[in-house]
């Protein structure tokens, strides 16, 4: 168990990916997208991830978090039984001073947003910026994976 501390960002342009030194393609789905207690599949590249992330503190920075991991087939099989709307994405890493970024190309119904993460140990924890990061949206629940196998980026106005 483990309480997870992240910020999320909108980005200015693609110039990250120059600076990329990983690219994992990862598919995900839900097996319950209840925003209290999130249960998610995820394959990243070979290997199959078991999630359950409890619900956000009011400014959407920390959250429960709980994560197995688990073979590739049992996570080929728990995807067919996920709810619709399934979650494909490239995710970038950036080495950014002592933080990694994690920056996820969104594909499928999703294409064209990408957003990138950073984990922090504490809430006011400074990190660089670097150049490329946009507009920060964490909190903002259209953002999360979970809502976006939901309504998908092609879906909004």
């Amino acid at each position: 168990m483990a309480v997870e501390i992240e910020r999320k960002f909108l980005l200015k342009n693609d110039s990250f990916k120059s600076e990329s030194f990983k690219t994992s393609y990862i598919k995900q789905g839900f097996l319950n997208s209840n925003k209290n207690r999130v249960v998610r599949v995820r394959l990243i590249d070979k290997s199959g991830y078991l999630t359950v992330k409890g619900i956000s503190n009011e400014e959407g920075l920390t959250r429960f978090e709980w994560e197995k991991k688990i073979s590739k087939k049992d996570a080929e099989s728990l995807l067919k039984l996920c709810e619709k709307g399934v979650i494909e994405k490239y995710r970038h890493f950036i080495k950014k001073g002592k933080h990694t970024f994690e920056v996820d190309e969104f594909l499928g119904d999703n294409i064209g947003l990408v957003i990138a993460e950073i984990e922090l140990s504490e809430e006011n924890e400074d990190f660089d910026k670097p150049k490329w990061l946009g507009k920060e949206v964490t909190g903002i629940i259209k953002y999360y994976n979970s809502e976006l196998s939901k309504n998908s980026f092609k879906n909004w106005t």
